[in-house]
């Protein structure tokens, strides 16, 4: 995630939708619940799905920036399907931190 941010510091519009998800498919396929359901063995193959899943989302995300493709109709239903932290700026996984001035990075 953070080469995405790298590659794209500061997208509008569609692109940033599409980071913006992708954003969401790194924190969904990282959530304690997955290993933690793993672990116990309570709805093991439902867990794996999901993880498998987000990092598909992703990893096909990653890919369509990569050739600067976009499929707005696959994107709107994983939008829909995944829309947890509807705020998220995909940002956050940059390797330098915002600063209090717009349009700035700071150093960590």
């Amino acid at each position: 995630m953070s080469d995405l941010v790298k590659r794209f510091p500061d997208e509008q519009g569609l692109k940033r939708r599409v980071l913006n998800q992708a954003a969401r498919e790194v924190m969904l396929s990282q959530a304690s619940d997955w290993p933690f359901i793993m672990k116990m063995g309570t709805t093991v193959p439902y867990a794996t799905k999901r993880v498998k899943e987000h990092i598909y989302n992703f990893n096909r995300i990653y890919e369509n920036l990569s050739r600067n493709t976009v499929n707005t109709e696959w994107l709107t239903g994983i939008e829909k399907k995944n829309n947890i932290f509807p705020d998220i700026d995909y940002r956050i996984f940059a390797k330098e931190r915002l600063a209090t001035e717009p349009g700035r990075l700071a150093r960590q």
